[in-house]
């Protein structure tokens, strides 16, 4: 799909602070098992030695869907040469497991999450404060994210991409229907109604129908938000009418459901069982390459008083404070995500699409284009 060039717009400072629980962590405690991935010897200060008496890191990552990925991190890990640095690519609930593992010591010293680490995660003194990592460099990271992975005046992690979730639309199928892109809530409604047909559902938002994942773009849809100042967004009015699209829409049976691969991924889009998707950016390359120009995107649709939404978030990478070698730790960090800029081109934009958390980046990356 040809997509003309246009300078960054603003970037919402919409923010949902995610608290992470500590109770019912039994069994995902066991589940975390022994294997950290950090490997070595273990020293007399509990930490870990490898050859030549450099520090092991373990590092972790969830599971991407972009094909080479894994690939790549593992080989960034490679070329770092003051520590032996293991890459332990996780699958299933990686929030969740992880959260868990920071209880323990058998989590990882290094670590990428959602959005920077959990309110509960800093207060509990679980993550290392990363402000003296950045220098000179914070002006050069995307102010938002910064703000988003900063509490009580510290940074917190590292802003690794910066991404979008945006509904999508298969061109052919809207103008066969005679169905406009929606703009507005009402719209939306009728399109999915409309582009219901056969073997075709008119909307994917993920197998939970929306549930988990729509809750923000409809308050803000409304014109509310999780917390304004002391008010919180699901107290007005306005959200009740609003958060009841979602179940209108599975009341109506429009929605695909019991995909193989959740809304982060645009198989069902891409195979033609959903005529719209909410999805995220970096799934453009797989749409762009199954679909060629057939495809549009736009934000989340508004109702009266709201505004349209494009959700922005963003990994960063954060430091555990069981780290065998925190100092170590913290090194690699600052090498990876603030040193290494044609790594983290690479990793924003070869794989997936992504766009680079540094501002200074962002032209260089040429796909965005």
């Amino acid at each position: 799909m040809a997509r003309p060039h246009r300078p960054m717009p603003p970037l919402s400072r919409r923010r949902l602070l995610t608290l992470g629980g500590v109770g019912a962590l039994g069994a995902t405690l066991a589940a975390c098992g022994d294997n950290t991935g950090r490997g070595g010897t273990p020293t007399p200060d509990g930490g870990s030695a490898s050859g030549a008496g450099r520090p092991s890191i373990a590092q972790w990552y969830h599971q991407y869907g972009e094909a080479g990925t894994q690939e790549a991190v593992e080989r960034y890990a490679a070329e770092y040469d003051a520590a032996d640095v293991t890459v332990s690519w996780k699958p299933g609930d990686y929030d969740q497991s992880t959260a868990a593992s920071l209880l323990t010591d058998s989590g990882p010293d290094v670590f990428e999450y959602g959005n920077g680490p959990t309110i509960d995660m800093i207060r509990g003194e679980q993550v290392a404060d990363l402000t003296d990592l950045f220098g000179d460099t914070l002006d050069d990271f995307t102010p938002s994210l910064i703000e988003r992975m900063s509490y009580d005046g510290r940074i917190w992690a590292v802003p690794q991409v910066l991404d979008m979730q945006v509904l999508v639309y298969r061109k052919s199928l809207l103008e066969e229907a005679g169905v406009q892109p929606p703009q507005q809530i009402p719209e939306l409604l009728a399109a999915a109604q409309e582009l219901t047909r056969g073997d075709v559902k008119g909307l994917f938002l993920g197998n939970d129908g929306g549930a988990g994942l729509l809750g923000g773009p409809m308050l803000w849809a409304a014109g509310l938000d999780y917390l304004d100042g002391d008010r919180v967004g699901f107290q007005d009015a306005g959200a009740a009418e609003a958060l009841s699209t979602l179940r209108t829409l599975w009341t109506d049976e429009t929605l695909l459901l019991g995909e193989a691969k959740d809304w982060f991924d645009a198989e069902a889009f891409i195979s033609g069982r959903a005529a719209m998707q909410w999805t995220g950016l970096w799934t453009f390359p797989a749409i762009s390459e199954a679909l060629g120009d057939d495809f549009g995107a736009i934000p989340w649709p508004v109702l009266e008083g709201g505004a349209p939404s494009v959700p922005v978030g963003a990994y960063g990478a954060c430091v555990s404070t069981r780290a065998a070698d925190v100092e170590a730790a913290k090194a690699f960090v600052r090498w990876l995500w603030i040193e290494q800029t044609d790594k983290q081109l690479d990793f924003a934009t070869a794989y997936g699409f992504h766009v680079p958390s540094r501002v200074s980046l962002i032209p260089e990356a040429d796909v965005l284009s």
